[in-house]
């Protein structure tokens, strides 16, 4: 499942990309030390729900200075332009917009796991391939940081065994382990499924489902870095 309507997600690569830019190259701040800043601001749910006012209303510009407040180093405004789309802070904005909509992980709990650096790491070759390959890869990374699903969690944090919850639950003891082992995407369970477990593990359904960048998004709408500014 994504983030938001798809509709607004080009607009939302372009406005981090360009806040990003801005707070690095416009007014010499430290990229993570920004970003945390970002993540501590409420203006980071709002682009994380695809707010239409903060993903399609605002500039970078104005993003960048909103997160910082009244703590905004002097401004070089007139020496400042967008940087071309090679560049790589503009890059670890657009393609983390892309993977936090297709994938639906809230901004904190990626940065948890790969952090602002990290994706700024994959610009060399990731820049010059399609954002799938991209959102691939860090999909891979979250798996290796939290290698057990939100199912298997769940259920340890509950005390109960494998076969004491698919007794509750009235599914297959096969088929939860299968769930639990990523052998089959609990994703695409049954709904039936999904609900008794969740009704199981006292939980809402959704609390239970993998994000990932592939499993939640078509990724149709955008290409390469080729494509960047269109």
């Amino acid at each position: 499942m994504t983030a938001y309507d798809e509709t607004y997600v080009s607009g939302a690569q372009r406005r981090l990309g360009a806040m990003l830019d801005f707070a690095v190259s416009g007014m010499g701040l430290d990229l993570a030390d920004f970003y945390q800043r970002f993540l501590e601001h409420a203006l980071s749910r709002r682009f994380e729900a695809g707010d239409p006012a903060i993903v399609s209303g605002r500039s970078g510009e104005e993003l960048a200075l909103e997160v910082l407040g009244g703590n905004a180093p002097e401004l070089r405004p007139e020496s400042w332009q967008p940087s071309p789309v090679a560049d790589s802070v503009y890059w670890t904005g657009w393609a983390l917009a892309f993977y936090q909509w297709a994938s639906g992980w809230p901004f904190v709990a990626i940065q948890q796991r790969v952090g602002i650096e990290d994706i700024r790491s994959l610009y060399a070759p990731y820049h010059e391939m399609d954002i799938r390959q991209f959102c691939d890869r860090v999909d891979s990374i979250m798996e290796r940081a939290q290698p057990e699903t939100n199912l298997k969690a769940r259920r340890v944090s509950a005390g109960l065994s494998q076969s004491q919850l698919a007794a509750a639950a009235g599914i297959p003891v096969r088929t939860l382990q299968q769930y639990e082992q990523r052998q089959k995407n609990v994703n695409h369970a049954r709904a039936d499924y999904v609900i008794a477990l969740a009704r199981a593990l006292s939980c809402a359904p959704e609390d239970l489902m993998e994000h990932s960048a592939k499993s939640g998004a078509s990724t149709r709408s955008s290409g390469s870095t080729l494509a960047l500014l269109g």
